[in-house]
């Protein structure tokens, strides 16, 4: 079996309170994963869950409280120049001087390794040959998002931590911000993708965690996750009229009291919805026929990894909460 490219095993972090006589804040409290080589792993959660924490950590910028952190093989702190060597790191809140051009950025930070790639085909693999002579200042969102990327990619890494790329993009940027994350996964470089949006992670992602409160609380692939959720199939009906409607909640509820199929059936606004196994459609669209009620509409529900967010924490989720604590 091939060893993990990198390996977190109970990380914690804890950072002082933010005023005199603050309780200090447990940033993460028991994270552990292992990320395989070439593919791109996500650590999904909403803001201040302790993800940029973690892979802070993992880059040896932050020092752990506790727990193990192997990249490489490597303890980054205590053989950080090989860390800086093959790993490439592209944080949210990275800037670069109003007046650099993105040549001479790719210049600067390529003088900081002993083998970068080749410029020209960093800014052809990334969309940017047309703006090398252009400052840093006059990018567009995406573009400037490319050209960290670019930068943390320049010293040829083995990794790349690419923490929130696609925030403040419109739609368009950011399904081209995603072609280019698996274009880099593609030329070889293991991906570490953070960020606090599903949709982003349900797309890129070959496995993930989701963390909240500083703990991982599901793991595996996209796809295994949502297929594992309870009731993991879902149907929607609209009904002509209450009389209809009501009926068709009773013959509902006593299906799912005895399929094992179907697994709840309630009102959601005017519809109702039914939730069960990949045959909950077979079985709604047969019990309903046999009572005689007819749906105006029908139509499957598809499950998300908000979902299975829902379902392992008791509630709804919230990209934007409290931050992170920076010390």
């Amino acid at each position: 079996m091939t060893s993990p490219v990198v390996e977190v095993s109970h990380l914690r972090k804890t950072y002082p309170g933010a005023g005199r006589g603050a309780a200090p804040k447990n940033a993460v409290a028991d994270v552990s994963f292992q990320v395989a080589r070439g593919e791109i792993f996500g650590i999904l959660g909403p803001n201040g869950a302790g993800k940029t924490t973690t892979v802070e950590c993992v880059a040896g910028l932050r020092v752990p409280d506790g727990g193990a952190v192997r990249v490489l093989g490597h303890d980054p702190q205590t053989d950080p120049a090989l860390i800086r060597e093959h790993v490439g790191v592209q944080l949210q809140e990275a800037a670069l001087h109003d007046k650099i051009t993105v040549g001479e950025a790719l210049d600067v930070f390529g003088s900081f390794y002993s083998r970068r790639a080749d410029p020209v085909e960093l800014l052809d693999l990334l969309d940017l040959t047309a703006h090398r002579d252009q400052q840093f200042a006059k990018l567009s969102g995406g573009q400037k998002q490319r050209l960290s990327i670019a930068l943390a990619l320049v010293g040829r890494p083995q990794v790349a931590i690419l923490d929130e790329l696609t925030t403040g993009l419109d739609p368009a940027a950011r399904r081209a911000t995603w072609a280019l994350v698996e274009r880099v996964r593609d030329s070889g470089v293991t991906v570490l993708l953070v960020t606090h949006f599903m949709d982003e992670a349900e797309r890129l992602c070959d496995r993930l965690v989701v963390i909240d409160g500083g703990r991982v609380v599901a793991g595996g692939t996209p796809s295994a996750l949502i297929e594992g959720l309870e009731g993991g199939r879902g149907v929607r009906l609209r009904f002509a009229d209450d009389g209809a409607r009501a009926r068709a909640v009773d013959v509902l509820t006593a299906l799912a009291e005895r399929d094992d199929d179907v697994t709840a059936a309630a009102p959601a606004g005017d519809e109702i919805e039914v939730t069960g196994t990949r045959k909950v459609l077979f079985a709604v669209v047969q019990a309903l026929a046999a009572a005689d009620v007819v749906p105006d509409d029908v139509r499957t529900v598809e499950r998300t990894l908000e979902d299975v967010f829902v379902q392992v924490t008791g509630r709804e989720y919230r990209a934007e909460e409290n931050e992170e604590v920076a010390a």
